[in-house]
């Protein structure tokens, strides 16, 4: 399988502000669509890879090699207190680099 490598320019931050974590298994993910135009737009190429292998990848089941998933973390003033509240959104698998030199969020 080829992928594209992932960076994690997050990670580099003191660890207070994330979580290393492994994705949760999902049992018989179902790829609905993928939009081939975007991801050669963005420099995501995975046309050496099956649907069945998109679809393991897309759903955090399979974990590209030198990947290092974690969720940021996240706190507030909730009701006037604070509060450790979690991040509240997909773990992050890594960052793709665009061939424009954008960082953007697997999840």
């Amino acid at each position: 399988m080829a992928f594209p490598r992932l960076e994690n320019s997050f990670t580099e931050l003191p660890a207070v502000f994330f979580s290393r974590l492994s994705p949760t298994p999902v049992r018989e993910p179902e790829l609905v669509i993928f939009n081939e135009k975007l991801a050669d737009e963005i420099g995501l190429s995975l046309s050496g890879m099956d649907e069945e292998e998109r679809t393991e990848l897309l759903s955090g089941n399979l974990v590209p090699d030198g990947a290092e998933p974690f969720a940021q973390a996240y706190a507030g003033h909730q009701f006037g207190n604070f509060t450790m509240l979690g991040d509240g959104r997909a773990l992050v698998l890594g960052e793709h680099l665009t061939p424009s030199g954008r960082r953007l969020d697997l999840q």
